[in-house]
């Protein structure tokens, strides 16, 4: 299989072409990707079997052998990366590996090149492919909704916490004396949370490559950055401080959106900030986009977790409580950024404090419902 294997290795880009040709007519979800994204890591399988040629591995030999097992990989690297594109299905998955193992059978027929030894590895190779890809991609379907749909759960805990929390201040004031305050603040949160089942029926069905459902308008979200700030002065003891436009900062948003953005990263300020100093909030106004920052001081997170903090199908066990609680937040965050065409970004260290300031742009959307893309990478550390 040596000659089967040097044509594979010189001729792998006008494979590739031709694979690319194909499915771009045969798969839908194909065409809208640039060639890039499509050929993910088919040239590395190209290569691992030429290799696997080169040497003459037997099918059975296969299961300890290196190059395998980095197809093995790279199968699992490309069902992972389909379901971060969007509009992909388990079929369509499929079907790109069957036009690939055609279009090797044919090109190498062509050359001259193919035994049956050849067709056996490439069928062996092929089916594992399949096999490995679809699994991958259907276990990363199941985690972004998990995700998705334990985000909002998280979000929806704590307006209820704070709607409990003023019921039990009512019962403790026998006078009356913060009973209207406390019940107003009661059923604010409870519309709150009302609100935020919406997202989370929204979130229970999610497809490849797609996120929750957002509502945008065109609005000032000053108000809705003044809301979230209002009420975490009212909720936490901590202290605040608001530097924001007195202008209105026009653009087209979801704002109930953009205050579950700032509240996630207020409430993990609180929660790992220090106490003795504030927490800034800040608000920077540009013709295109707006930045929300909020900083505060305390423990810093550690260069290491910065590395994959935002990884939204980060599988790696979490080491401490504060790491698994900013990435609950943080996906959250990433989602509305990233709904809105912007990023995040995280500076952190024991001098300066950590600050996380999330990009939005004005004109990015337009009014009316949208399901997000999702993408593998939207931040910046």
């Amino acid at each position: 299989m040596n000659k089967t294997a040097q044509i594979l290795k010189n001729h792998s880009a006008e494979i590739l072409a031709l694979w690319e040709l194909k499915v771009t007519e045969q798969v839908p979800a194909a065409k809208k990707a640039n060639a890039i994204a499509l050929y993910d890591h088919l040239p590395n399988i190209i290569n691992d079997i030429a290799d696997i040629m080169e040497r003459s591995i037997a099918t059975n030999q296969l299961f300890d052998d290196k190059k395998y097992l980095e197809i093995v990989e790279n199968s699992e690297q490309h069902g992972r990366h389909r379901a971060t594109a969007t509009n992909y299905t388990v079929d369509q998955i499929v079907h790109e590996y069957i036009i690939f193992h055609r279009t090797l059978t044919d090109f190498l027929k062509a050359k001259k090149g193919y035994t049956e030894a050849v067709s056996d590895l490439l069928k062996y190779v092929i089916e594992t492919s399949i096999l490995k890809s679809v699994g991958s991609f259907s276990r990363s379907i199941q985690e972004m909704q998990e995700k998705l749909v334990g985000t909002i759960a998280h979000d929806i805990r704590n307006p209820l916490a704070a709607a409990q929390l003023s019921l039990e201040m009512i019962k403790q004031d026998p006078d009356g004396k913060w009973a209207e305050k406390m019940r107003d603040a009661a059923e604010r949160s409870v519309r709150k949370a009302i609100s935020l089942i919406e997202g989370l029926m929204n979130g229970i069905s999610v497809q490849a490559g797609q996120g929750m459902m957002f509502n945008f308008e065109e609005k000032s979200i000053l108000n809705d950055i003044q809301w979230a700030y209002d009420d975490a002065k009212e909720i936490y003891t901590s202290q605040f401080e608001l530097e924001a436009p007195d202008q209105p900062m026009i653009g087209v948003f979801d704002g109930t959106a953009v205050r579950r953005l700032l509240e996630n990263l207020i409430t993990n300020a609180v929660k790992y900030g220090s106490t003795s100093q504030p927490i800034s909030i800040k608000i920077t106004d540009t013709p295109d986009r707006i930045a929300i920052s909020v900083h505060n001081y305390g423990k810093p997170i550690s260069p290491e977790k910065q590395k994959h903090i935002f990884d939204f199908l980060e599988r790696e066990d979490q080491e401490d409580e504060q790491s698994h609680s900013w990435g609950m937040g943080l996906t959250l965050v990433q989602i509305v950024a990233e709904a809105h065409g912007g990023s995040v970004e995280l500076e952190s260290n024991a001098k300066d404090g950590t600050t996380f300031t999330t990009t939005l742009f004005k004109k990015f959307n337009t009014p009316g419902k949208k399901r997000t893309k999702l993408s593998i990478t939207t931040t910046n550390v």
